[in-house]
């Protein structure tokens, strides 16, 4: 067929600036077709490239989930996941075992970037040696020690206490800057609960905060060796503790850096008890009463003040049948990760995710476990991420 092109007269219209153009490719919903976008042409890839269109691009569009993490491996989205072919191309770009390297365990990941941790003796402590690291870049940016003034000033009359064995995270925000995050490591030692809030901005650990094993609401039974659940959970900008055989959980409000205990509604001491965001300001509760029962129970309360005369909104969510003794593991990107063992094979480890909006599970991967190995080794993390050019480049 011939080619139709423009009489000599014709106006050929003019380009659309590029702050239209940003308009429509900040609306790609798909991150797959926006990376063909941006090869399309210099002038489209040079606009995707902006940091400002990045900020833009990811509070529109939430980083997709592409596997998990436990502490000494990641496993990627398997084959059925809606996002395996995003996975193949990170695994194409990123290199965990490069960020990882000897003695040390990954504990969190948030925003594409991974959180390390291995354990340092420092006056008469056991203090968390931490790293932030860029599975991209292979870049790994160690943090500092905790201050022994600050581990003094949490410590008040159990100044003899020594601390250790902590758990780090990162806290969630709604918008990662490039250069920016904040961690947390805590400990619950016996005697005290104790936190350290670290920031990306001043490359310091700026806050420390400690409740006594006997405060008021917080005294717990001591046959317990961890009375206190070790994983938080979070929603608003706190981080929650299930207390064990408590109806109770231990509340880090990260704004004030203070900690304190809230009761749950009845019959939740037994209970898993996980918190979520259940949108305009309301709180919900993901709970499983037990490993006899096949399914969680979600419910919506207007706040984390319990009032028993408040009605809540309540409903079941129904666990895959081809699996058992499930477990049920906080909050990241708005999604819950559970893991259960296969029916068939005991030695086959799943993991789940569960949308806190839609409610609805997914299967993202599995393991062939070593029952030798302590169950902590496959406690898992959901770990999300761009497409590589939409992935942080510093850390």
């Amino acid at each position: 067929m011939a080619q139709i092109l423009p009489g000599p007269g014709a106006r050929v219209p003019p380009p659309l600036p590029d702050h239209l153009v940003e308009e429509i490719l900040v609306r790609v919903a798909s991150s797959a077709d926006l990376v063909r976008a941006s090869a399309a042409c210099a002038s489209f890839r040079r606009l995707v490239a902006a940091a400002s269109f990045l900020r833009r691009y990811r509070s529109l569009h939430p980083p997709l989930l592409l596997g998990v993490l436990t502490a000494r491996r990641f496993l990627p989205a398997e084959a059925r996941h809606p996002n395996a072919l995003t996975v193949h191309a990170l695994f194409r770009a990123a290199d965990f075992s490069q960020c990882q390297g000897t003695g040390w365990i990954y504990c969190d990941a948030r925003a594409g970037r991974v959180l390390l941790m291995r354990s340092k003796h420092a006056g008469g402590h056991i203090l968390p040696e931490l790293a932030v690291c860029d599975p991209l870049t292979r870049g790994r940016t160690p943090l500092p020690t905790i201050p022994e003034s600050l581990v003094a000033s949490v410590l008040g009359p159990a100044r003899d206490e020594h601390i250790g064995n902590f758990i780090a995270f990162f806290v969630p925000a709604a918008d990662y800057e490039e250069a920016q995050y904040k961690v947390i490591a805590w400990t619950y030692s016996g005697a005290l609960a104790v936190a350290f809030a670290y920031s990306s901005l001043s490359g310091t650990w700026t806050d420390s905060i400690s409740i006594s094993s006997d405060a008021p609401g917080f005294r717990v039974q001591a046959q317990f060796t961890t009375p206190v659940d070790l994983w938080p959970s979070y929603a608003y900008g706190c981080f929650y503790w299930k207390l064990q055989s408590c109806n109770k959980l231990l509340k880090l409000d990260i704004n004030r850096m203070e900690f304190s205990v809230v009761g749950l509604p009845p019959y939740h001491e037994d209970r898993c008890v996980i918190v979520v965001e259940a949108g305009e300001g309301r709180i919900g509760i993901i709970t499983r009463a037990g490993p006899e029962f096949p399914e969680l129970l979600h419910s919506i309360w207007q706040n984390d003040a319990w009032n028993d005369n408040e009605h809540a909104t309540e409903s079941a969510i129904q666990l895959p049948s081809d699996y058992y003794c499930y477990f049920v593991f906080g909050v990241a990107e708005e999604y819950i990760i559970i893991e259960g063992f296969e029916k068939a094979s005991a030695r086959s480890l799943a993991f789940f995710s569960l949308n806190i909006k839609t409610l609805e599970i997914v299967r993202v991967c599995s393991v062939e476990i070593d029952h030798e190995i302590d169950h902590y080794s496959y406690t898992p993390f959901l770990y999300f991420g761009y497409p590589p050019f939409l992935s942080p480049r510093r850390i």
